[in-house]
């Protein structure tokens, strides 16, 4: 843990120092005076960034309050992801000024006057000038989109409805509600109301069963226990069924012991339960209407990509499952969804997944949608669909890390189930 955040501390250096460049190459003509703020400011930010991670070498930031916690490593993941943007500009300014330098040194070669003048436009503004200066306003746009997403995005939750069609659906369940709900992260919310607000909004669309699909916790279980009696009012006919996440585990935790980290699951586990919540570990269940019935499947968390540990085993919750005419799995990671299921699994129609949360920060607009983690996760939202079985992400209802969203809202979806 002190290795690799002293790595990280390291990396980030070298950045800053990169970035300082620039900042002194734009501020050479600015009064000295002038300069000395900036640069100033600049370390003093840099200098707040290195005092937060630094102090979790000796403090545990899990014992850290909880808004000091949260804001701080906002602050950092802020100001750092900012600074992506900014690198991009400098490195196509330092790219321009090597190719200027071989052509100046092989024009000398070959006795060529050097084109001192090459690095400036009709404005009068030199090309450095140009790139860097377009490279501060273009980082400053994610910075406020950041600091907007903090204080409105996070709570913006929105309703997606889906109508899905499945051939061989029992007619008992036609218009059948299903409510999926995904990465709650309770550890993340500072008070009850904004988890009142999504409960009263899962309850209003009048589901016929809730589904969640994984990570209630960032770490502990005792992080839930202030929202059991908000979460507990989740209400559908056929009850909540969920299952376990990456983060449910504890595995970004460091514990005491192995008993230590045990003795948190099974007190999480036990959390579902005394909500109401069927969960399904490695399990199966069915869900009847007139006599009619719909399969429910449950692994616990199975990843494709192997940062992620793998506990679910779904040939285990299969066994001894008689296939109903329709069959749900609910899988925290979507990955799981090509690698086991696809093809392979051909009784599943419905696989509902969550876990990237769309990475909090994307863009969406009609036609078009863009986010970071799509160069991680193929399947990171909405529905996808192959030879009649079907994927769908939703993209979370809390946050975690950044406590915000940009572009990539928190999502509650409704299935409406139809045979035609």
């Amino acid at each position: 843990m002190v290795l690799r955040t002293l790595f990280i501390l390291v990396v980030l250096f070298i950045i800053d120092l990169y970035i300082f460049q620039g900042i002194r190459f734009l501020a050479r003509n600015l009064a000295p005076s002038t300069s000395r703020i900036v640069f100033i400011g600049f370390w003093t930010v840099t200098g707040i960034c290195f005092l937060i991670l630094g102090t979790g070498i000796f403090i545990d930031w899990h014992h850290w309050p909880k808004p000091l916690r949260t804001y701080s490593f906002a602050f950092v993941f802020v100001t750092y992801f900012s600074k992506l943007f900014l690198i991009l500009f400098l490195l196509v300014d330092d790219i321009f000024r090597l190719f200027q330098w071989i052509s100046n040194s092989v024009g000398k070669l070959f006795g060529v006057k050097p084109d001192i003048a090459g690095d400036a436009v009709k404005s009068g503004i030199t090309r450095s000038d140009f790139i860097l200066k377009m490279g501060f306003i273009v980082a400053s746009i994610p910075f406020a989109a950041l600091i907007v997403g903090m204080i409105r995005g996070k709570y913006e939750y929105q309703v997606r409805k889906v109508r899905l069609n499945l051939a061989q659906l029992p007619d008992s369940f036609k218009g059948f509600r299903i409510v999926q709900i995904s990465d709650i992260h309770t550890g993340s919310f500072m008070d009850k109301a904004p988890l009142e607000k999504a409960v009263r909004m899962v309850n209003e669309l009048k589901p016929d069963v809730i589904f969640f699909t994984g990570d209630l916790v960032n770490d502990l279980h005792s992080e839930v226990v202030p929202f059991m009696n908000t979460l507990a009012g989740l209400k559908a006919t056929h009850g909540v069924y969920s299952i376990l996440g990456n983060h449910d585990y504890g595995d970004y935790y460091q514990w005491s012991s192995r008993e230590a980290k045990s003795e948190n699951l099974r007190r999480l586990v036990n959390a579902h339960k005394e909500l109401g919540w069927d969960i399904l570990l490695d399990e199966h269940r069915h869900i009847e209407k007139n006599g009619e019935r719909i399969s429910v499947i449950g692994v616990q968390n199975w990843s494709a990509r192997m940062n992620f540990a793998r506990y679910g085993n779904l040939q285990k919750a299969l066994s001894g499952l008689d296939f109903s005419p329709v069959n749900i799995l609910l899988s925290h990671d979507p990955s799981h969804w090509k690698a086991e299921v696809l093809g392979k699994v051909k009784e599943i129609d419905l696989t509902l997944s969550g876990h990237t949360h769309g990475f909090q920060f994307g863009v969406e607009i009609p036609g078009f949608k863009w986010s970071p983690v799509q160069y991680i996760y193929k399947e990171w939202s909405d529905m996808y669909s192959e030879n009649n079985q079907h994927l769908y992400v939703n993209r979370g209802l809390g946050f975690l890390g950044y406590p915000g969203r940009v572009g990539i809202l928190p999502e509650i979806t409704v299935f409406e189930l139809h045979n035609s």
